[in-house]
């Protein structure tokens, strides 16, 4: 039996924990492979503390278009890198809410 379209592996390995201060920035990676980065969204979650899952956005790989949610369009920002299939998330101007679990998907 066979199955069509169907990946064997697919990975998304991101940047290990970090601390930060208030104030600070962070840039958090989400490197790609078993498939084309220009095939596929990528979204950004967190996960507060004692909270549902959020939101943050995605991003339309290949072409740098970045969809936010409404509570995380001013100091995030979604980037990418075809040429190493990369995509970052960076959080600017840090606070105290910001501590969270972030995962790409």
């Amino acid at each position: 039996m066979a199955i069509h379209g169907v990946w064997s592996e697919i990975k998304l390995d991101q940047t290990p924990s970090e601390v930060k201060r208030p104030g600070e920035k962070v840039k958090m990676s989400c490197i790609i492979s078993g498939y084309s980065m220009t095939s596929y969204n990528i979204h950004w979650i967190r996960q507060r503390p004692g909270k549902a899952l959020e939101w943050i956005g995605e991003m339309n790989t290949g072409s740098n278009s970045a969809i936010y949610g409404s509570s995380f369009q001013s100091r995030f920002i979604m980037t990418e890198d075809v040429s190493s299939s990369t995509q970052y998330l960076e959080v600017n101007s840090l606070t105290a809410e910001d501590s969270a679990v972030y995962f790409c998907a």
